[in-house]
């Protein structure tokens, strides 16, 4: 084999990877660097485009996760019923994306993304028998509205308490009453409520971990600027 061909495989994958973080690491590495905001939608996209056969393979689906099919527990978010139901899902998506991509920005995104769809499809799947399928990434959508209202709280931000309010009053809406009659209409579907609680919950447990998480880093560089200002003790 010689140096052209060696270094042709290189080059090609040098153009399909281009718009990943320069650096170490593999693809999937360099990947979980990249800006996840638009790269979830475009998964939810591809799939939407894909059709009907997809989607039934990657859908929450009880009976196929108590068969060993795992996956569908997060796959199933990325799934939605219709273009309306994706496109209802995304006004929201980019709309959070609007209010938290700075107090949520890069990895924390990522891991949002990851524990939301994890709580959902897994608190459905614990705590719900009785739903047999589920698809939509809306439950997803309220773990980045609970981390990020809480982060922005804490950070004292203007819309922090009133972006957290209006959370806490829609999901126990949604608890009592059922889903807004808007949704239900321009969906024309049913509407798994439970799911958003199921988000809610997981977005304020992850937001209070990140408080946690930025107190004590916001203390330990405290401390080691008041230590490295300290004369050396002999």
């Amino acid at each position: 084999m010689n140096d052209e061909t060696a270094g042709a495989p290189q080059a090609r994958h040098g153009q399909v990877f281009g718009w990943l973080p320069k650096g170490g690491g593999s693809v999937l590495q360099r990947l979980w660097r990249a800006n996840p905001f638009w790269l979830i939608p475009l998964i939810a996209l591809v799939i939407q485009i894909a059709g009907p056969r997809l989607w039934m393979r990657l859908r929450y689906d009880r009976l196929a996760i108590s068969a060993g099919q795992w996956w569908r527990i997060v796959t199933g978010n990325f799934v939605h019923a219709g273009w309306v139901h994706l496109g209802l899902d995304f006004s929201g998506y980019f709309l959070l994306w609007y209010l938290f991509a700075r107090t949520l920005g890069g990895r924390r995104w990522w891991w949002a993304t990851l524990w939301g769809s994890l709580a959902v499809g897994g608190g459905l799947y614990l705590l719900s028998p009785a739903v047999r399928w589920y698809v939509g990434i809306s439950g997803v959508l309220h773990t980045y509205w609970g981390a990020g209202a809480l982060l922005a709280v804490e950070r004292r931000e203007f819309l922090g308490r009133w972006l957290l309010a209006f959370l806490i009053l829609n999901v126990a809406y949604e608890v009592v009453w059922g889903p807004l009659p808007t949704s239900a209409a321009i969906l024309k579907t049913p509407i798994l409520t439970v799911a958003h609680l199921y988000g809610t919950i997981a977005g304020l447990v992850l937001g209070a971990v990140w408080i946690v998480i930025d107190r004590r880093r916001s203390r330990t560089s405290a401390a080691r600027r008041t230590d490295g200002g300290q004369p050396a003790k002999l």
